[in-house]
């Protein structure tokens, strides 16, 4: 019996995101409905940010590599998600497994890392505005987001390599609809207490420093705004950073849902709902976001299209 096992696993079956048949159907149509708009939102974010030269600023930089990190955190799992709505056998196999956990893990610490970065550049532009050229340089900018595709990568190889190199027995049937390292710990036969440690001390500190600078910016720039006199300053203020805001609140809001619940409501299906916000639909919000609020965005779609 021990033997069996520790057979070598060749694929996993995934539990997908509903047991109820009827579902599946409309639920293909929603998530199609969302892809297509989180594709072409971000494409057209990335399209724009380069094309357009009032485009190019430090914030469009950013907002580039948040759409290009949305888009492949979407692209990582949502056709996997929409194929299995119409197969009868949801099964995914070992290295693809594989591959979309540690290209997850890489796109969300990424969002952290990109999302923080931003809010320091907002609390430079309105606490500093004279010195703002100095400070957010262009080679600041690349080092920036370089380390965040250095750090996020580390990560993600790091714990992909740790899993995938570990026996898996017992159950082949993974209780997500994409391959996650939490659902994917319980499943190790030695070392996984180990893991799951190693799991909780990165995510704390990712959820943790990237959240403290985040908040460090924005208390430092409440009391900027607090001490404006005018207020179109304010209203220049508030417009600078409010798209970016909004996007964090949403994103933050939906991690800490799923984190900070007491493990008896811990329910499946809540954590769930949970990982589709944060994996499928906030990468279709933010190109959204930072379009319906901006002028400047609006003006470079429609110039893109009088072309």
């Amino acid at each position: 019996m021990g033997q069996h096992n520790l057979t070598v696993l060749t694929e996993f079956i995934l539990m997908g995101l509903t047991r109820w048949p009827e579902l599946q159907i409309p639920l293909f149509g929603v998530f199609l409905i969302i892809y297509l708009i989180t594709v072409v939102g971000n494409l057209t974010m990335i399209i724009l940010t380069k094309l357009d030269s009032h485009l190019h600023t430090t914030m469009y930089f950013f907002i580039r590599h948040l759409a290009f990190v949305d888009l492949g955190n979407s692209t990582v799992i949502c056709p996997k998600v929409l194929a299995n709505f119409v197969v009868d056998r949801n099964t995914i196999s070992y290295y693809a497994c594989a591959a979309q956990l540690a290209f997850f893990l890489m796109f969300i610490i990424s969002e952290f890392f990109i999302l923080s970065a931003m809010a320091y550049d907002c609390y430079v532009a309105i606490c500093n505005p004279l010195l703002y050229y100095v400070i957010m340089s262009q080679r600041l900018c690349h080092v920036l987001v370089g380390i965040q595709y250095l750090y996020s990568t580390f990560q993600a190889l790091m714990f992909t390599i740790k899993i995938f190199t570990l026996t898996f027995c017992g159950s082949n049937v993974i209780s997500h609809f994409y391959c996650d390292d939490v659902p994917l710990l319980p499943m190790l036969c030695s070392n996984a207490q180990e893991m799951e440690l190693l799991s909780i001390l990165f995510s704390v500190f990712n959820l943790v420093s990237f959240f403290l600078i985040v908040l460090v910016s924005y208390m430092l720039i409440l009391l900027a705004i607090c001490q404006m006199h005018s207020a179109e300053g304010r209203k220049k203020a508030f417009s600078t950073c409010g798209s970016h805001l909004t996007v964090v609140v949403v994103f933050y809001g939906s991690l800490l849902f799923m984190y900070v619940q007491p493990n008896s409501t811990h329910f499946f299906d809540t954590d769930k709902m949970g990982s589709v916000f944060y994996t499928l639909v906030i990468p279709m919000l933010n190109p959204l976001i930072y379009s319906l609020r901006n002028k400047e965005v609006k003006n470079a779609f429609y110039k893109l299209f009088e072309n």
